[in-house]
C-alpha cells in the first residue's frame, strides 16, 4: 500500500516492504513546450556533501562509480514518470548516508522559465522486485514561483532501515545553487564569451561545464635576456714618464737634494737591491740614463772614491784600506781592487778566530752543567 506524503513527511521503506533491496525512483511533471527538465541523484556522506563529482548522477554521468545508482536517461514517459533512477540499496556504499533527487530546468533563467509554470510534479518510490509503489509526494503547483531547480525528495538511512522524505526545496539559482549546497564542482553555470555581433533577440545563456577543472591561460613566453658584454680595460703602465711637470714638483732630487726639485722619473738600480723609480733633476736623470748601473752616482765631497762601493773608508779614525795597507802593503791593496771583491788578511782571520773562542767560552759558561740532569718520565694510565 502506497503512502502519500506532504512536504517534510517521511516513511520507512523497509517497513513498507520487508526485505527490500532495490527501488526505482520515478519523477514526473507537466510543462509547456520548450521546457526541458532534468532529474539527477546526489550520493552524500554524513556531512551532507556529495562524495565526489563522480557520485553526482545526471544526464552526462548516468551511473555512480560503484554502480548502485543508475539513471535511465530521457525517453518516453513510463507510467506517468518522465525520468527514472534505479537504486540498488544493497550495493550503496556504507558511508553514503542519503541520496538526494533534484530536478532542474535546463537554461531556465536565460529562457525566463521557472517551476511556477510546471504542473503536476511528483516523485514516487517503487519496489523494484514487484514494481509496487511504496511512497509518493505530489508537489503543489501554487507554492512555486521563480524556482529554476527543485529538490523533490531523498532516500536516507535510519539505522538498518531505508526511509524516504518529501523535501520540495526550491532554488532560484538553478542547478548551480544545488551544486553549491551539496559541494558539487562538476556542474556550474558560467557566462559564455560574448559573440562579436550578437543579435538582440538571442540573449546570452549560461553554459554547462562537465568538468570541475578550468585550465589556466598559458603564460606568455619569457623575453630572452641578452647579457651585456663586460669591457675590461688594460691596466695602466707601472711607471709613467714624469708625473710632475717641470717646476711643479715638491720632491727634491734623489741623488743630490741641493740640485733642487726632482722633475724627472728615472729607474735607479742600486748595487744591493731591486730597481725602483726615483725623482731626479735633469742632470742626474741624464747621467743615470747614460751610465751603466750602478756607477752613476757622482763624486761627492768628503767621501773616498777609490774604495769598493758601499764601504766608506773613514770610520773611527782609521779606514779598512789603511789598516789593510799597513799590514800587507800597497801591492796587496792594489790586487784587491783589481780582483773586484773584498779580501781579508791573516790578521783579520786570527782576530775572528780569537773572538770566536772568547764567545764560545762565554756561552759555555752560560750553559754550564752546574745544574743536575733532570729526567722526565711520561706516565700513561690504561683506559
Amino acid at each position: 500500500m502506497s503512502v502519500s506524503l506532504t512536504k517534510g513527511g517521511n516513511v520507512s521503506l523497509s517497513k513498507q516492504a520487508p526485505g527490500l533491496t532495490a527501488v526505482t525512483v520515478g519523477l514526473g511533471w507537466q510543462a509547456n513546450t520548450g521546457y526541458e527538465l532534468d532529474a539527477s541523484a546526489l550520493l552524500c556522506d554524513q556531512s551532507g556533501k556529495v562524495l565526489s563529482d563522480e557520485h553526482f548522477v545526471f544526464f552526462n554521468n548516468l551511473t555512480s562509480p560503484d554502480g548502485s545508482v543508475r539513471h535511465t536517461g530521457g525517453g518516453s514517459p513510463v507510467d506517468g514518470d518522465d525520468q527514472r533512477i534505479h537504486v540498488d540499496l544493497a550495493r550503496v556504499p556504507g558511508h553514503v548516508v542519503k541520496i538526494v533527487f533534484p530536478v532542474s530546468l535546463y537554461e531556465g533563467a536565460s529562457r525566463g522559465q521557472s517551476f511556477g509554470q510546471v504542473h503536476r510534479a511528483h516523485i514516487r518510490v517503487l519496489d523494484r522486485e514487484g514494481n509496487a509503489e511504496l511512497a509518493r509526494f505530489d508537489l503543489a503547483s501554487g507554492g512555486l514561483s521563480s524556482e529554476t531547480a527543485l529538490v523533490f525528495g531523498e532516500l536516507y538511512r535510519h539505522g538498518a532501515e531505508w526511509k524516504f522524505r518529501a523535501v520540495g526545496q526550491g532554488y532560484a539559482s538553478g542547478l548551480a545553487g544545488i551544486a553549491a549546497d551539496y559541494g558539487v564542482d562538476v556542474l556550474r553555470e558560467t557566462a559564455p564569451s560574448p559573440a562579436p555581433a550578437a543579435s538582440p533577440s538571442s540573449p546570452a545563456s549560461p553554459q554547462m561545464s562537465t568538468t570541475s577543472y578550468v585550465p589556466p591561460a598559458p603564460a606568455p613566453a619569457p623575453t630572452p635576456v641578452v647579457p651585456t658584454p663586460t669591457v675590461i680595460s688594460s691596466p695602466a703602465p707601472t711607471f709613467a714618464a714624469s708625473p710632475h711637470p717641470p717646476g711643479s714638483s715638491s720632491v727634491t732630487c734623489f741623488f743630490d737634494p741641493s740640485h733642487g726639485p726632482g722633475t724627472t722619473t728615472v729607474t735607479w738600480s742600486p748595487q744591493w737591491g731591486v730597481p725602483r723609480p726615483t725623482q731626479a733633476c735633469a742632470g742626474c736623470a741624464q747621467r743615470v740614463q747614460t751610465t751603466a748601473p750602478p756607477f752613476y752616482t757622482p763624486p761627492q765631497q768628503g767621501y773616498p772614491q777609490g774604495a769598493p762601493q758601499g764601504y766608506p773608508q773613514q770610520a773611527h779614525g782609521q779606514s779598512y784600506g789603511q789598516q789593510y795597507g799597513q799590514s800587507y802593503g800597497d801591492h796587496h791593496h792594489d790586487r784587491q781592487q783589481q780582483d773586484g771583491g773584498r779580501r781579508f788578511g791573516t790578521g783579520a782571520l786570527i782576530g775572528a778566530g780569537a773572538a770566536g773562542l772568547v764567545g764560545g767560552a762565554l756561552l759555555n759558561e752560560a750553559f754550564s752543567d752546574d745544574e743536575p740532569d733532570v729526567v722526565v718520565n711520561n706516565y700513561y694510565e690504561e683506559d
